[in-house]
């Protein structure tokens, strides 16, 4: 039994790691990030290729043609999405109209809207993870840069101007107005090709954001007048609420809003000063609002399909991502907006009229708003903040810890230290994998919320698989006579290696899990300002687990064998039935499962009790396999955990 497991659970991680692929996703990362930087060059330079229809820059236009090609070559080759074909059939208009010398302000316009879908459909990393650093951005720019763009992005040199197409004037303001810090970012990553525009692919990630911001202030030098705008008005710090909106803004979008006096100041000192705005305290949700308006649309156009997508879209992009920190904030209201936007989606799966779902979305925008409320810097203090790292890594590790101290605790009153090194290594393992978890989700790829809910899902379902037949065995053991019997079998020689393995993969899932759900919630936790007090509410939570460790293990001591077993294996039991309603739940928003609600029951996600006919139905299922184990393992013909 424990060799087909092992092989079972081996397979699972397998595949996991299979579809969850850092070369698949840097390749479609990098396909939607080419053409989204075609696209802004597009918009931004068609005008100097025609004008009134005729070609005034024949050099310049050919770019146009190539890249708009290059743009519906692009697309085609995406994975499979919803929006492609349109995506598709959108770039097919524009290459026509670039084709037909059609007039700028409708080429922008058509290339801006495709860039803005094609990020929708295919979310990519926008911002920096942290506030540039511009002192760092200038000596890079002035190490890399200035002999092409001038020091103060002035423009070329004489020799300089003499390419074709020549570098750009980083101060003209014609240009700059149309440029965001992510555009500026993603030339500086890939190169402009045709053009002497090298890629600073080689630079790292946070040097290319530090050397975007620098140039893309280089035209905008009111900085006073920006921060006395910033800090007097509200409203327009309102339309700027982090760094992902920063990095997007072009500056002829803020015009539009605030006048080009004002933005133009305004720009000047965000860009100037990044660290205004945390990138780290997700204070809008303006996203997850986005995706929910969109959602109500398809549905009221008829398309269901589309609009279920774009809503749970809403919950894994635009709300998972604060909702740990919410959590530490408003448990309550985190779980109402849960239970508000599963609800949106199961009127939209059961066919509910439009005038229904836009209640049910203005509903939830409500809830969204206290949320933003909640989310807001000021509404933090240290308590908060220290109290939310102690209860997340008392809450994540406890499920572990159970289980290997009961593993622990088998062995030494089975007298077969001999394994121990196996337990030990698989929850050492797991520490460590977290910690290459976390270097890749900061430094590397981004884990998506619909990979967060995966891992936990199928992690969880096969932790359930594994302690219900755990449990059943140690309960089997529970009689003092089976007891006997299996000590004086297993006496003979020693533990088997596949027993042995089995023990350490069992340690290294348990604890992976809570691990990888730790870190995510520390890492929406952490700032630059609240760091030393998370890690003394991590600490503290640690001392305390580490105190029951100790008093579990200690306890075991002084229990009769048969009395441990019996007390072990209704704890492992417990556990299953728990994991079992969690690893259903998460799949579920994920979107993997479909979701039937369940009037009555309420919502105890420590306790793995969701309100829905899966989860329960999940739990039910989990815990008649367990009376049934146990009544079966009962017998005196029960199969030992350490057969092969």
């Amino acid at each position: 039994m424990a060799s087909a497991l092992l092989r079972s659970l081996y397979m699972l991680i397998a595949l996991a790691g299979l579809a969850l692929s850092a070369p698949a996703f840097a390749a479609v990362t990098d396909e939607v990030q080419t053409s989204w930087r075609l696209l802004d060059y597009i918009a931004v330079d068609y005008r100097e290729a025609v004008r009134g229809g005729k070609i005034v820059n024949a050099a310049e236009y050919q770019e146009m043609v190539e890249f708009s090609a290059a743009v519906s070559k692009r697309l085609a080759a995406l994975p499979a999405d919803p929006a492609r074909d349109d995506l598709i059939a959108q770039s097919a208009a524009l290459q026509s109209a670039v084709d037909a010398k059609a007039e700028p302000a409708s080429i922008a316009t058509a290339a801006r809207k495709l860039a803005a879908g094609l990020l929708a459909a295919y979310p990519v990393p926008l911002a920096p993870a942290r506030a540039p650093d511009l002192a760092r951005g200038s000596a890079l720019y002035a190490d890399n840069c200035a002999s092409c763009h001038g020091g103060k992005g002035e423009g070329p040199s004489a020799a300089f101007a003499q390419l074709d197409p020549p570098p750009i004037a980083f101060q003209d303001r014609a240009r700059a107005r149309e440029r965001s810090p992510f555009a500026l970012y993603q030339v500086i990553s890939q190169g402009l090709e045709g053009t002497a525009m090298q890629s600073f692919a080689s630079l790292p990630e946070e040097d290319r954001w530090a050397l975007a911001f620098h140039a893309g202030r280089l035209a905008y030098p009111d900085v006073a007048r920006g921060e006395q705008i910033w800090r007097a008005e509200p409203a327009i710090r309102a339309l700027v609420p982090d760094m992902a909106a920063l990095a997007a803004l072009t500056p002829a979008e803020l015009e539009r809003r605030i006048g080009a006096d004002k933005a133009a100041a305004v720009i000047a000192y965000l860009r100037a000063a990044p660290g205004t705005l945390s990138a780290d305290k997700p204070a809008s949700l303006q996203l997850a609002r986005d995706r929910l308006r969109q959602s109500v649309a398809a549905a009221a156009a008829g398309d269901r399909a589309r609009a279920n997508e774009l809503a749970l879209s809403a919950y894994l992009d635009g709300f998972e991502p604060v909702e740990a920190v919410l959590a530490t904030r408003d448990n309550a209201l985190m779980v109402r907006i849960e239970a508000a936007m599963a609800g949106l989606r199961t009127a939209i799966g059961r066919g509910e009229d439009a005038a229904a779902l836009r209640n049910r979305l203005a509903a939830t925008e409500a809830l969204l708003t206290e949320a933003e409320a909640a989310l807001a810097p000021e509404a933090e203090s240290s308590l908060s903040t220290f109290l939310g790292a102690f209860a997340i890594l008392l809450r994540e590790g406890l499920e572990a810890l159970l289980v290997v101290i009961a593993m622990i605790a088998f062995l030494r009153k089975a007298e077969r230290t001999e394994a121990m090194p196996f337990v030990h290594a698989g929850w050492v393992a797991a520490l460590l994998a977290g910690a290459a978890t976390w270097a890749v989700a900061t430094y590397a790829i981004g884990i998506s919320g619909a990979s967060r809910e995966l891992t936990e899902g199928f992690g969880s379902l096969l932790a359930a698989v594994i302690l219900l037949s755990v449990g059943i065995w140690m309960h089997g053991k529970a009689q003092a006579a089976e007891w006997r019997r299996y000590i004086a079998e297993k006496m003979q020689g020693a533990l088997s290696r596949g027993s042995a393995w089995f023990l350490f993969g069992l340690a290294f899932i348990v604890v992976y899990r809570e691990v990888f759900e730790t870190i995510l919630f520390f890492a929406a936790l952490w700032t630059a300002d609240n760091g030393a007090t998370i890690l003394a509410g991590a600490l503290t939570g640690a001392a305390l687990l580490a105190a029951i460790a100790w008093a579990m293990l200690r306890f075991s001591r002084t229990l009769p064998i048969t009395e441990f077993f019996r007390y072990s294996a209704i704890l492992i039991a417990i556990l299953a039935v728990v994991l079992a309603g969690k690893g259903v739940g998460a799949l579920q928003e994920a979107g993997l499962i479909p979701v039937t609600p369940l009037a009555g029951v309420p919502r105890i996600p420590m306790l793995g009790l969701f309100p829905t006919v899966q989860a329960v139905a999940a739990q039910l299922l989990a815990l008649a396999a367990v009376l049934l184990g146990f009544r079966a393992a009962r017998r005196p013909a029960a199969v030992p955990l350490a057969a092969e």
